[in-house]
């Protein structure tokens, strides 16, 4: 995406509208646009300086009564060529050079070209207050100079006339310079906002992405690799069992430790998608309330007993939201029973439809001293997503001890109806 705080022809715009909006307080420097705006002006009011010396010198001027002294019309010419070698550097200092040439505007005819071409600048770069301040200055000094120096063939009403529209006319035109440049610059820095705030919004969108990937891998690795220390525990426990059933538990620990590789390559791959740019990658398919008692009878072949009660009415019904987050509070249940009460009867209570919501419960025995072979080392984070996972569908959850001293683990979803 190409940044907006760089424009693509940068020398066709003037040097204030280059400077990005994080560089604002710096000088810009002149662009080639600039270069030729102040040769034009130069050139032009080089030529007014000496169209406006030869018409003093002539014998019948034609634009003002002649200065009284000759040493006084090469001075007027001095100052005029002075003025014009200020547009060079008007940009830097356009009020401080203003302030200084506007007695000229009493009496010099040579220099009212560039001195024009300054209060223009003026106009433009500075606030609106400077600029009618400037403006009136301007305006009381064309009144002294339409008197000094008379028009031969208009009267001073006129001449004065003249000046006043002139002045107006180009505090307009700087006041509209000033004002498009102005909304160019908010157009910009709104685009930039923009840019950056969808540039937020994606990252915090990847964020939570990935933040909830790190949850999906926590609940069906945390499962699998419980399963696989259950099973090891039981050869263990038994290293003099039947070969037919210490072959059954290998397949089985050879099943799961299969079955967490494959979903942990599932993550990384969605994971490198991201970092690809190839989001529309789909996902593997989620399990739903139809794929509970998969899950319960894969803990059950663990060797962990578990007590069922499912009284959902029409779970094909279902939002796969829905299932997806009541699956994964069991499976949590099934996980944290399997490492920290290990031998422990589980209860597993499902309940609820439409309308009503649902109702997940997971409860085991208290666990009485330390398990055989220790507690299996967690991250300590399940219950967090799970409760995460449960605010975000709108739910309720509740886990601790209940009044028997039995650990439960309890969660109501919403179900429309």
């Amino acid at each position: 995406m190409t940044s907006l705080a760089v424009p693509e022809h940068p020398w066709l715009l003037p040097g204030e509208l280059v400077v990005p909006a994080d560089r604002a307080r710096t000088r810009p420097r002149r662009t080639t646009r600039d270069w030729i705006v102040d040769s034009v002006a130069f050139l032009v009011s080089l030529v007014w300086v000496l169209f406006a010396t030869a018409d003093a010198l002539s014998a019948d001027p034609s634009m003002t009564t002649p200065l009284p002294h000759g040493w006084m019309t090469g001075a007027d010419a001095l100052l005029g060529l002075v003025c014009c070698g200020l547009l060079w550097v008007r940009r830097r200092w356009p009020l401080g050079i203003v302030v200084a040439t506007t007695p000229l505007t009493l009496f010099s005819m040579a220099a009212a070209i560039p001195l024009l071409i300054l209060y223009f600048t003026v106009v433009v770069h500075r606030r609106t207050a400077i600029a009618i301040a400037v403006t009136g200055a301007g305006l009381a000094t064309n009144m002294v100079f339409s008197w000094l120096r008379p028009d031969p063939n208009m009267p001073y009403w006129a001449t004065a006339a003249w000046g006043v529209v002139l002045s107006f006319a180009v505090l307009a035109w700087g006041m509209f310079v000033r004002a498009r440049r102005q909304l160019i610059v908010s157009l910009r820095e709104r685009a930039e906002r923009a840019e950056a705030e969808q540039q937020l919004r994606v990252t915090q969108a990847r964020h939570l992405e990935r933040t909830r990937i790190a949850r999906e891998m926590h609940d069906v690795l945390a499962h699998r690799i419980s399963l696989l220390s259950l099973h090891a525990g039981a050869l263990e426990f038994r290293p003099d069992a039947p070969a037919d059933e210490v072959a059954r538990a290998a397949g089985v620990i050879r099943g799961s430790a299969h079955a967490a590789l494959q979903d942990l390559r599932e993550v990384i791959g969605v994971l490198r998608a991201e970092d690809d740019g190839a989001g529309d990658a789909p996902e593997p398919p989620q399990p739903t309330l139809a794929d509970l008692p998969a899950l319960i009878a894969e803990s059950r072949s663990a060797g962990v007993r578990v007590n069922v009660s499912d009284s959902v009415a029409n779970p094909g019904q279902a939002p796969a939201a829905l299932g997806r987050a009541a699956y994964r509070i069991v499976q949590e249940g099934l996980t944290n029973a399997r490492k920290h009460a290990a031998g422990a009867a589980v209860t597993v209570d499902v309940a609820g439809g439409p309308g009503a919501g649902l109702t997940v419960a997971i409860g085991n025995r208290w666990p009485v001293g330390a398990p055989p072979g220790g507690t299996l080392p967690g991250a300590g984070t399940g219950l967090v997503g799970i409760s995460e996972r449960v605010t975000l569908a709108g739910g309720r959850l509740a886990y601790g001890r209940d009044d028997a001293g039995d650990f439960r683990l309890a969660a109501w979803l919403p179900w429309s109806a």
